[in-house]
């Protein structure tokens, strides 16, 4: 099947609400094989859901509305594909039953607008609604399959995995799984990642390869489509195999997770510490960290030391180093992971000082920013890098930088050179 999904709520065109259940749908189908191809969004209109439809009929084989099936006059979704497929709108006797229990339960006057919700179009299968009043409902006319769902995700989400996808199930052909795999990359940018790749890319076939930009970080999105889960895992193993062979210094994690959430795993698995002392970042790195429930063990506190005096008299920066090389130094940088380390008893420190803007600070022009570890009994590290944006972009990704430089150099075989 390749399906088109179509959304009806003027609310969603005007910005009010977000249309999550395009999102939910799309995930399920894609575990049972049906390929989406489009997602629509159109008003409560019943001329333009019409020219939405006969759209979708010429590219898809299974449409699906979400929304539309209330009491209100606005909502049309029924009436219109009724209308459209020459059918009439009957009484579901079962579903008339549950909204006046509905009322009846709650000691409330049924309206007879309310009514409406029982009605569903003649001849199709019926789609329960248990966290509801409109029921939902299925039904193949001309070749097309047509599935009609509620609008709030509370009815829709139960409705669709209890009885949507056994109906879907029942009218597949074949039984094809698609499966994807999310790889995270940091520290190399998408289009050098491009050219590592650009070989895989141009001969994807099955499985496929979808490269995406984030804020200082990419993500491959390998998809294979087969009817064996077992053969579909080996085939995204090894295309991942082959990704990781010229990019793999620049990977972290799979799918969902953060440069956070891996560092905070990390520390956890070695039972290891870190403290940070924060310039530029006035106080991000330990927000970023302590977001997260539960790292009291592995976090032990940073110091905002923005001043120079606070450099200098609770962190001891020599004032030598301040006045030869500048608080947006290496040296600097140094010292403060160095001795923020010790002054809160952690494994690792960590530093940020540099320039954030809007102008020059020490001749350093904006986007200078130094970035130290330090551990105990091994050389402290610094990480000089320059980075462009706005003054709240460079120090969030100095943020990000300094979660990588800590992640590699926990990592058995990370490099200095990474960045």
């Amino acid at each position: 099947m390749n399906a088109e999904i179509i959304a009806i709520g003027s609310e969603l065109l005007l910005g009010q609400i977000t249309n999550t259940n395009a999102q939910f749908i799309s995930k399920q189908l894609a575990n049972i094989g049906v390929n989406v191809y489009y997602h629509t969004v159109v008003g409560d209109n019943s001329v333009r859901l019409v020219d939405a439809v006969e759209h979708a009929k010429k590219r898809s084989d299974l449409i699906i509305f979400t929304g539309g099936l209330g009491p209100t006059k606005d909502d049309l979704t029924k009436e219109t594909l009724a209308k459209l497929v020459g059918r009439s709108l009957v009484i579901d006797k079962e579903a008339e039953r549950s909204i006046e229990s509905y009322f009846q339960r709650r000691n409330r006057v049924m309206t007879e607008n309310n009514r409406k919700q029982a009605l569903v179009i003649e001849g199709s299968h019926i789609l329960p609604n248990d966290q509801g009043m409109a029921p939902g409902m299925a039904f193949l006319d001309s070749g097309i399959h047509y599935l009609l769902l509620p609008g709030p995700p509370k009815e829709m989400q139960p409705m669709f995995t209890t009885y949507g996808l056994p109906y879907l199930f029942s009218n597949l052909e074949e039984s094809t799984q698609i499966i994807s795999r999310v790889l995270n990359f940091y520290g190399i940018g998408e289009s050098q990642l491009e050219t590592e790749l650009l070989d895989l890319i141009e001969a994807q076939t099955n499985p496929t390869i979808a490269p995406l930009a984030k804020d200082g970080e990419v993500t491959i999105r390998l998809t294979v489509k087969h009817q064996s889960k077992a053969v579909g895992l080996q085939l995204l193993d090894e295309l991942e195999n082959l990704i990781l062979a010229r990019v793999g210094a620049y990977f972290y994690g799979y799918d969902d997770t953060s440069l956070t959430k891996e560092l905070i795993t990390m520390l956890n698995d070695q039972s290891l510490s870190v403290a940070a002392a924060e310039s530029i970042t006035g106080g991000l790195f330990s927000s970023e960290i302590t977001a997260h429930p539960g790292v009291s063990s592995i976090f032990k506190g940073g110091v905002t030391c923005y001043s120079n005096d606070v450099k200098q008299s609770l962190l001891e920066v020599p004032n030598e180093v301040i006045e030869q090389f500048g608080a947006v130094s290496e040296q600097c940088a140094k010292y403060l992971a160095e001795n923020v380390r010790s002054l809160l008893k952690a494994d690792f420190g960590i530093s940020f000082t540099g320039v954030a803007g809007p102008t020059k600070i020490e001749d350093k022009e904006v986007g200078t920013v130094f970035i130290a570890v330090a551990k105990l009994g091994e050389e402290t590290i610094s990480y000089p890098i320059n980075l462009a944006g706005t003054r709240e972009q460079i120090q969030s990704r100095s943020v990000k930088y300094g979660l990588y430089c800590l992640l590699k150099q926990l990592q058995k075989g990370g490099k200095k050179n990474v960045l």
